[in-house]
């Protein structure tokens, strides 16, 4: 739990993840005897006094404010999570054809012309196949007598072929999802992706490796952040919204103070962190039940990871890949930025029941790219 805590602080910002585990920056720790002042005449001491209490109840102050607006866009938050339709269709964005592609796919009798006028819906989705296909990098896994230049979105498909596209499509359905911006949590959106991707591949692997479908593994490990999608966009736009409004009326009502204080407040990252954590399996959930898979076993893992599991009950295999997978991104994210140290990474895989096989495998992975062969 406080690793997972810790991931999703550092979603925020690596100085954020620092504070909240209670680092210490060594240009704050004094190596020496400080160096001889002067003594401070009666009215500066008094001064100074002063200035320190003025601080310490504008900060009071601020903090209450801070508490107050937080409290209306709580409520805000929950309202509209209530209008789950909403938040699919207008938060994240997902059209009804992108479940239907993903369907599609899972299937044995899928077929590329079964595919095609599902994407001549989705304009975002044909720009992404043909940039895709046109990379470089898959442009020399190509046959030299047909690398040419793809312009057309169903041309497209056909050439990444319909085994690669069961791992494209989901990927490139989530970046598309993603919010636009996130200031004043600039890698926050860096940040969702690079775990969704690092998720998915795991799942992937882990998959592989234990008789698990490998294509149902990478596109729930994909789509497991949608909940957290959802929760960044719906709180940074309330959030502007509220602080609007308890601006403008604070002024209208000419209450200085609070007006000062509502003008410093930004998004707290204290707040959304926590509302990551706690909220945004559920929401995810709520999301897959609602896209109405026909073919994807969803439903019942995302059920697992969000209640508690009942006694003599086990998890599904799906169930347990998942937890294995989301496990080793967050490893991989707080290791990166050296928030995680080897006993409690020892502890952590030993939690999840990790192999040997898998960790090693997991270690030979490319978190970055496709796992994919373009013939």
């Amino acid at each position: 739990m406080v690793l997972n805590e810790r991931a999703h602080d550092l979603l925020l910002g690596h100085s954020f993840a620092q504070r909240q585990i209670g680092y210490i920056h060594t240009l704050e720790i004094d190596y020496g005897e400080s160096m001889e002042q002067r003594t401070l005449l009666e009215v500066e001491v008094a001064a100074e006094k002063k200035r320190q209490k003025s601080s310490t109840a504008h900060h009071k102050y601020r903090a209450q404010a801070s508490k107050q607006l937080h409290q209306v866009i709580e409520a805000a938050m929950h309202k509209q999570l209530e209008d789950i339709d909403s938040v699919i269709h207008e938060t994240i964005g997902i059209q009804d054809s992108v479940p239907a592609i993903l369907d599609i796919l899972a299937v044995r009798s899928a077929s590329v012309g079964r595919l095609e006028p599902l994407v001549k819906d989705l304009s975002w989705l044909g720009r992404e196949l043909v940039a895709f296909v046109n990379l470089p990098f898959y442009r020399q896994q190509r046959n030299k007598h047909t690398s040419v230049k793809v312009d057309n979105p169903l041309l497209a498909l056909r050439y990444i072929g319909l085994d690669n596209l069961k791992f494209v499509v989901p990927t490139f359905a989530v970046r598309h999802w993603m919010p636009h911006s996130t200031e004043p949590f600039p890698l926050l959106k860096r940040r969702l992706r690079d775990n969704s991707m690092a998720c998915a591949i795991a799942a992937q692997e882990i998959a592989k490796l234990n008789g698990v479908n490998e294509v149902h593994a990478f596109t729930l490990g994909m789509l497991l952040d949608v909940g957290k999608i959802a929760l960044v966009r719906i709180y940074l736009r309330i959030f502007e919204l509220v602080w609007q409004r308890q601006v403008t009326k604070a002024r209208d009502e000419q209450k200085k103070d609070l007006h000062t204080a509502l003008l410093e407040l930004k998004p707290d990252p204290l707040f959304l962190s926590t509302l990551l954590n706690k909220q945004s399996m559920k929401v995810t959930a709520t999301v897959i039940e609602q896209m109405a898979f026909r073919y994807l076993p969803f439903n019942a893992v995302m059920q697992q990871l969000t209640t508690p599991l009942a006694k003599n009950d086990e998890y599904l295999p799906l169930t347990k890949v998942i937890l294995k997978a989301r496990c080793y991104a967050q490893y991989l994210s707080l290791s990166e930025h050296q928030l995680v140290e080897s006993d409690e990474t020892e502890r952590w895989f030993a939690h999840f029941n990790f192999s040997k096989e898998e960790l090693d495998q997991l270690t030979k992975c490319n978190f970055d790219r496709f796992h994919i062969q373009i013939n």
